[in-house]
């Protein structure tokens, strides 16, 4: 007997999750890979967080807390808006989420509608376009390049042959690092605005930046979605924290989808994190080893054949254009990682149309082991 299976299953892989999976089954299996696959900082916690941890272990039973975290979170992080951005963020507006995937799909669910169409830059994060998918959203690419910095613009906006119902922007942007400005936030705010278009901000990079710091979107557009995370910055991938702020038409509904799908975020990381915005010095110490290890990249692999990326004003990544190497870079990267023990992503995954000729590096881990990478890909015979 052949059973049903349900088609909003049916969508592509995360790729970078399945080299991951391969390059830790070779760790495994007693091999020595460097990994430059996934974009998960080497480090830890910040320590306050871990000590705040202790404590509410130590405190009692963790419940349950309210759908949309618990206040002295959200408090805490309208305050870092205040602090980071000048400007006021009332609380009520900020919904901590499980992880930032926790809170795309909820601003997906409260936003959309099946069969809207929502824009997205290529090449861009492939959950986006995967989530959307799966709720029968249209994913709508804009097709971006250099003359673009990777990124969406009115430009392209005005060239789309339908209405859209959203769009997602992300700076600093996963896979390439580059950045918006204030001039081209305000252009898009702009535009989303006199075409009734909901903006929705990937900022989960914010505080990871080798130049001017990056701006929230809610200092030109009160009215969009900005949605972070504790994961990158703050150094709590496996926490699984995130939050999102809110325009007031869309708190209820996104309360009532948390209250259904997840109850709460994690009791124990919601206490915790509110340590995490204390932890500067030590969080701004890991930024400066993320810039060392751009530099020695961007230094060391054009000996070892790659030679153009993508301008990485923040995040951690390096998006490296390889039409001279390759025409199929997942066969590439599974060669790199079997035949030189460097994990890599191959950009398929970002951008379906061009990502055979380019690869992703993150250089979120240990600076020696970026230099043990360098090594390796300078010694690889392709």
């Amino acid at each position: 007997m052949t059973l049903k299976l349900g088609k909003r299953g049916q969508i592509p892989p995360f790729i970078v999750m399945d080299v991951m999976r391969e390059a830790n089954r070779l760790d495994a299996g007693g091999a020595d890979v460097v990994h430059l696959e996934v974009g998960q900082p080497s480090t830890g916690a910040p320590s306050k967080v871990i000590e705040a941890a202790e404590r509410m272990l130590r405190s009692g039973p963790l419940g349950y807390t309210d759908a949309l975290g618990i206040p002295e979170l959200r408090a805490r992080i309208g305050r870092h808006y205040a602090e980071q951005h000048g400007i006021e963020v009332d609380p009520a507006r900020i919904a901590v989420t499980v992880g930032a995937s926790g809170a795309f799909l909820l601003a997906f669910l409260a936003a959309f509608d099946a069969g809207d169409r929502v824009a997205l830059a290529a090449p861009g994060y492939p959950a986006y376009r995967h989530i959307l998918t799966a709720l029968d959203i249209e994913p709508v690419e804009l097709v971006a390049g250099p003359e673009d910095r990777f990124q969406p613009s009115p430009r392209l906006l005005d060239r789309l042959d339908r209405p859209i119902d959203g769009l997602i922007v992300a700076s600093p942007s996963n896979p390439t690092g580059t950045m918006l400005g204030d001039a081209e936030l305000v252009e898009l705010a702009a535009w989303c605005r006199s075409h009734g278009v909901r903006l929705i901000s990937d900022e989960i990079y914010h505080g990871i930046g080798y130049g001017a710091p990056a701006q929230t979107i809610l200092a030109h557009a009160p009215e969009a979605v900005a949605i972070n995370s504790f994961s990158k910055y703050f150094s709590m991938t496996g926490w699984r924290l995130g939050w999102m702020v809110m325009p007031p038409d869309l708190a209820r509904s996104v309360e009532c989808l948390a209250q259904n799908l997840v109850i709460s975020a994690p009791s124990l990381s919601q206490h915790a994190a509110v340590a995490a915005f204390d932890c500067r010095d030590e969080l701004d110490g890991n930024v400066r080893r993320y810039a060392a290890n751009r530099d020695l990249l961007l230094n060391e692999l054009p000996h070892a054949g790659f030679t153009h990326f993508a301008p990485p004003d923040g995040a951690f990544y390096l998006y490296a254009d390889v039409s001279h190497l390759t025409n199929d870079s997942l066969e590439f990267c599974r060669r790199m990682l079997q035949e030189a023990g460097v994990a890599a992503t191959p950009g398929i995954d970002f951008d379906s149309g061009r990502g055979h000729h380019f690869v992703r590096f993150s250089f979120a881990g240990a600076t020696d082991r970026m230099a043990e990478a360098a090594r390796r890909l300078r010694m690889w015979k392709r």
